[in-house]
Parts: structure tokens; sequence; C-alpha cells
């Protein structure tokens, strides 16, 4: 790779490195036994944010906070320890690269050099490298005072405390206050760069060269040693549908900049919202075609937080090089409890009850009520949902039989039924958890209606279409069936402000509910926190393991080597080229991996970190290409 000229960065420390303004902090534990503490921080913070901001110079600033504050070595001590676990999440991420470019990083701070040296150290930096005020002590550890001759403790302290080092090359301010936009302003470095990955100050911002919001985007923009190929915190993740808060607190953790909305959106909407996204979020509801994936200009995958991912156009996604991940699992406990739930309902007639005494009625009878003991339970479908209810339900004293087209194997005593016809007939309460696919369009319909029995109940918790719903409505008013309860419809709102309909409204022992089977905390937060995962994973490392529409590859991460991701058309020849490539450019390969599928091939190539960049535009004209990725 090409080396990068010289160039020093100067840091801020407060709100830059850590998250946090020391002095406000110590006053914070220096003013914990004054009855007037909050009121006395409020002040104080306020003085902070004029300073940062430019209202007021340093020298008022430091002098005016001071006065309110009786300090000691004791006090520093603790900070210490509280700012060294406020050290800014894309510092601690990247450790290694500040590390790496110690030497030319100075640390030029209005804050104290009693807290600022220790919580730099951690990070790699000499305490010569720190420039800050000090406080003068007493013999019994009491600050008295500071070293009001300091540059720092004055105006324009920062530009001058910098012109001091006699710096040579690309000299780069970086902070998030005025004092920091003033080392350029008066010449000291030849750019600023208003740092917010702590915090945003607009007049701050309107000032700077360039806005970052970690410390990789930095190293990158700089090419200095160990940046990233790529900064997490210019990808933005899109999460639509109101997905647990835990994906999102995931995804900013990892450096991600977040955009989070309640509802779906519509075609068009999601169309222009994909622009400039490289992670998107989706629920159920979302529907991402191939119109709305072809103004995704950076988009990388997409998580479906939910187990189904017939909302999304695959095929196309894989056709552009986008991942599709989704959790398969994660909220099967949940769907199953509800049909638990719902069947027991359904047979005590509760629902009906329960209307009758809303109304302000009375009616206390065993009139078409039953047990679920002893009753027969067809699921249809006997995937993880399915068996899972299977198991519940013989617990509960139910006999259990089941329909797959696929050969599985029973759990307990469940027994398959011999026919989709058989298990209809004999079943007391028939559950549906199929798949999405379009051969099971009205898998209930009229026909399969007739063949159940009568006063037998049917549960839908799988998908909206797999139930003729006008059928169904004909069938429970005829009294043919006893009752029903739905929780997925063909159509369904985007958002809860919308109005909703269905023939089965106002019917009698039927139970309606708003495609919550998975809806629970439990399932939402592993949900989250499962398909976050796989998205952070494929970013970061280009693994595949779980995607529904690529070749699936597991990878670990690449400890000191570049990656390069080719994801290309299924077609001959591919990666003998690819190899021929790395061999005229006499390239070591560390490890390789390949899969492909019928539609597409992906090879994972770690090789040396020493390579011409050429190569990267000869991999990428490689014929049949979809997507190339380089990751370090």
């Amino acid at each position: 790779m090409a080396t990068a000229p010289e160039t020093t960065l100067i840091f801020d420390f407060d709100s830059t490195i850590v998250a946090a303004e020391g002095l406000d902090e110590i006053a914070r534990i220096a003013l914990v036994d004054d009855p007037d503490r909050e009121a006395k921080v409020l002040v104080i913070e306020g003085i902070t944010r004029d300073g940062m901001e430019g209202r007021i110079g340093i020298d008022e600033s430091l002098r005016r906070r001071l006065a309110m504050l009786t300090i000691t070595r004791a006090h520093v001590a603790e900070v210490v320890k509280l700012l060294k676990k406020q050290i800014a999440p894309s510092f601690r991420r990247s450790k290694a690269a500040v590390r790496r470019n110690a030497a030319n990083i100075r640390v030029v701070s209005s804050g104290f050099r009693e807290y600022v040296v220790p919580v730099c150290a951690e990070l790699g930096i000499a305490a010569e490298h720190v420039i800050a005020n000090e406080f003068r002590w007493s013999k019994d550890g009491v600050a008295i005072g500071y070293d009001v001759d300091s540059p720092l403790a004055k105006p324009r302290g920062k530009p001058a405390a910098v012109r001091a080092l006699k710096l040579t090359g690309t000299v780069v301010a970086v902070g998030d206050g005025a004092t920091d936009c003033e080392i350029r302003d008066h010449g000291a470095a030849q750019e600023f760069v208003a740092y917010c990955e702590n915090i945003e100050r607009e007049s701050v911002v309107a000032r700077a060269d360039r806005v970052v919001r970690s410390v990789d985007e930095l190293l990158w923009i700089y090419g200095l040693p160990g940046a990233p190929s790529y900064p997490k915190s210019r990808m933005v993740a899109l999460l639509l549908e109101n997905i647990h808060p835990d994906a999102a607190d995931h995804l900013r953790n990892e450096g991600y900049k977040v955009e989070a909305l309640s509802d779906a959106l519509p075609e068009a909407e999601l169309t222009r919202a994909l622009k400039g996204v490289s992670i998107l979020g989706i629920r159920s509801k979302t529907r991402v075609t191939a119109a709305a994936l072809a103004s995704a200009d950076r988009l990388l995958s997409i998580g479906c937080f939910c187990i189904g991912t017939e909302q999304v156009d695959r095929a196309a996604a894989g056709a552009r090089g986008v991942a599709v991940f989704n959790a398969p699992y994660s909220n099967t406990r949940s769907v199953v409890e509800l049909a638990i739930g719902e069947i027991v309902m359904l047979f005590r007639r509760a629902i009906e009850s329960d209307r009758i005494l809303h109304a302000g009625g009375w009616r206390k009878s065993a009139q078409g009520c039953r047990e679920v003991r002893g009753k027969t339970l067809g699921i249809v479908g006997y995937g993880h949902i399915g068996s899972q209810l299977s198991v519940l339900a013989e617990a509960m004293g139910m006999q259990v039989l089941y329909h797959d087209i696929a050969e599985v194997m029973p759990l307990g005593n469940a027994r398959k039924a011999k026919s989709f016809a058989e298990l209809l007939a004999k079943s007391d309460v028939v559950s549906l958890h199929v798949d999405g696919r379009r051969e099971n369009t009205h898998l209930i319909g009229e026909r399969e209606l007739k063949r159940m029995r009568s006063g037998a109940v049917l549960v839908n918790l799988s998908r909206g279409h797999i139930v003729d719903l006008d059928a169904l409505a004909a069938s429970l008013k005829a009294g043919h069936l006893g009752g029903a309860a739905v929780d997925v419809f063909p159509a369904e709102p985007n958002s809860n402000k919308e109005s909703f309909d269905t023939p089965l409204r106002g019917i009698p022992n039927v139970l309606l509910t708003a495609h919550i089977g998975g809806s629970t905390a439990e399932a939402q937060q592993g949900i989250g926190v499962f398909v976050a995962n796989r998205l952070v994973d494929h970013v970061n490392t280009g693994a595949t393991a779980g995607c529904v529409n690529l070749p699936e590859i597991a990878l670990p991460p690449t400890p000191r080597a570049h990656r390069f991701l080719h994801l290309h058309r299924n077609q001959p020849g591919v990666l003998a080229e690819i190899n021929g490539i790395l061999a005229r450019r006499r390239i070591n390969i560390l490890g390789q991996s390949l899969r492909t599928d019928e539609a597409t091939g992906y090879v994972v190539t770690d090789v040396n970190k020493t390579y011409d960049d050429a190569v990267v535009d000869e991999l990428r004209a490689v014929a049949g290409t979809i997507r190339f990725r380089v990751l370090y």
C-alpha cells in the first residue's frame, strides 16, 4: 500500500478522547457533600459550554469554574478512574491503531495534566506528548490554584502551544471546541477537524474543514497506519418497524451511524431512504423490491428481524451482492405460547364471554366450552415452531397429528398423518406453521374447511395468504367451524396509525391479533441481538454464515492480513482468473475460501498487507464480478 506523508494529529482531550469534560466530572466528585451540588454542577457545565463554543475566553472559563471548587489529589485520582472508563468508544475499538500512531499524536488540552496524562497513557500516548494546564498544590494535597502563566490558561493559548512544538509536515487540529478551531485559524495547523463522536456543536462544525465521528474515520481520511479499509462511522444503518433497541445499540457500539423509524416504509419512500444506506433492518411489513434495491447505492446487507424473508426480493439482492439475513428460530417460543393460549381461549369460548362482560352483561355458562385435554391437535408444518408446539400440547394431554412435505421425525408421541386430508378430518384444532412460499397460497380454502370436523377450530400464526379469509368467514358464520384465531393477514397496515379491515370482524369466537406472534420482549430482544450480530459480522469480516441468498462462508477476523471479498456470477474460470492476477502480482495468499450456489460464487482471499493497489482494479474488472470489497 502507498505510504502516507507524515501527518501530526493535535487532539483535544475533553469530549474528544474521552466522552466527558474532566473538570465537570471533578466538580461532581468534589461537591458530593454540598447541599447545592446539582445547582452548582449545572452552573459549571454552563461555563464549560460557553468556553467550548467561544462565548467566553478560556481564562475566564477556568477562573470561574475553579473558584467554585475545592479540589484534592484524592478527587483527581477518582476522576482518573472515571475518565478511563469514559474513553470514547472508537478510541477503545481502535486502541491498537492509536498506539501505532502515538509518535505523531499530540494532546493539547485546556484541562489538567494530572488527569489527562494517565488517561492518555491507556492509549499509548506518552506524557511528553501531552500539553495541558497544571494545578498548584498545598502540602496537604489541596489545589490552591493553577499555572496562570501557561499558554493554555490564556486566550488563544492552544495555537501558541502548538507553534512552540515546531512541527513539520501536515498538522491537523482535532477537537470539539472553538479553542481547537483556533489552532488552524492562527496558523499553527493546516486543517481543523470537528470531532463529533461525543458531542456536536453547530458553531464548531460550521468552521471545520472536515467533520468526523470516530478516530478510525480520521485515520482513514489521512491514510495513517492502522486505518480501516472504510470507516464504520461513515456507514449508515437504517432500522425500520420498531426493531428492538438492543439492535441499534449494538450497531452504534460497533461504530455505525444508526437511524431508526417505528413504521414500515412504502416502496417509493424506501427507494429514497436507501440512498447512502449500508445496512437495512426490517421486520415483516417492509417490502424490499428490485426497484427499491436499484436505488441502494451502498447497501451491503439486509437484516430481517423476524423469521421470514419473503418480503425481500432475495434474487435481486443477490444480483447486487447484498446479503440477506434473518432470525429463523429466535421467536419460536413466543409463537408457540401464543398458539397454546389461543387454543385454550377458543375451546373455552372465553372471547365471547370477555365481550359480553365488557359490554356490561353477564353470562356464566358451560355451553360449548371444552377442555383441550384428550383433543387432537393437527399441526401443519412440523418445523421448529410446529415441533415445539407439539411438545407443549402433548404435555397438556392433547394427541398430536402433523403433516409436513419434508420427512421429519416426530417428537414424543406425535404421529405423522397419512395425508393432509386425514389431518383435517381427524383434528379438533388445526394450527398452521408453514412458510410463505407462493405454493402455500390458500392452503386452507373452502374445500379444506369443509373437510375439517364440525365444531373444530383453526389457528393461523404463519402467513396471511395461507388462508382464504372469505371462505373461513363463511364457514364460521354457517356454524361449521367452532372458532378461529388469526394473527396474520394478506394485507396489513404499515403502521398503527392506519385502519384495518377483515371479513372476520365481528364473528363470535374469533380471536384477531395484529401479527404479534413473535412480539414478546424476550423474542424481540433475542432477534435484535442475533440479526445485528449477523450484520456486523458480514460487514466486518465478509462472513455469510446464515445468509439466505448468497453462498455461506463462516470467517474469522483478518489479523495481520488484508482480505479480498469477490462475489461473482457462478461461471467457469473466475477462480482461475483471480488467482492468476494474484500470481502475476506476486501476492502471497495466506488463506482462501470458495463457495458457490446456482447463481453466485464467493471467493474470500487473505493476503499479505503489501501489494500494488492496481491489483484491486484488476480484480474488480474480472468478468462476472458482482461486488468486490477489501477489508483490513
